[in-house]
């Protein structure tokens, strides 16, 4: 078989693997609730009741449990290339404090934006270390054996 032979038949496979490859690497994610349950959702049901009828929240933010999302995307990647998100849907239910549904917010991609990361950092807060404390101040402060140091107790 000739070189030009073996270089060609590569780069039939390598197009025909690439080209049949394109569903192999579509991902869907997420907990998204059908648009009939969606569309039964409505201000004052309690956290029980919105289970009941969405099913359990895609997330839970930690900083503030009363705001529920549920939310599903679908990404698109081929071989080894970049993945591009095709469509992604976001449900955020926030809760008042009586645990009822207070607000009710439908986000898509388009409404996603593209945060820049800042080069700026915070320093952290605590004492400012002089040069002996910082080098000299941890001496005889630890013990492997579990003794303590001078100042422990007897």
């Amino acid at each position: 078989m000739s070189i030009n032979k073996i270089i060609l038949s590569g780069l039939v496979a390598l197009f025909l693997t690439t080209g049949c490859s394109k569903e192999w690497f579509t991902t869907y994610n997420g907990n998204m609730p059908t648009p009939e349950r969606v569309s039964k959702l409505e201000k004052g049901l309690s956290k029980n009741e919105v289970i009941d009828l969405l099913g359990a929240p895609s997330n839970i933010v930690s900083l503030d449990k009363n705001t529920w999302l549920y939310m599903s995307s679908e990404v698109e990647q081929i071989a080894f290339m970049r993945p591009t998100e095709l469509q992604r849907q976001l449900l955020v239910l926030r809760f008042d404090q009586h645990e009822q549904v207070a607000q009710i917010q439908r986000l898509s991609l388009k409404d996603g934006e593209d945060i820049k990361i800042s080069e700026a950092y915070t320093p952290d807060v605590g004492k400012d270390l002089g040069f002996f404390e910082k080098y000299f101040g941890g001496v005889n402060q630890y013990n492997p054996m579990g003794g303590g140091g001078s100042n422990a107790p007897m």
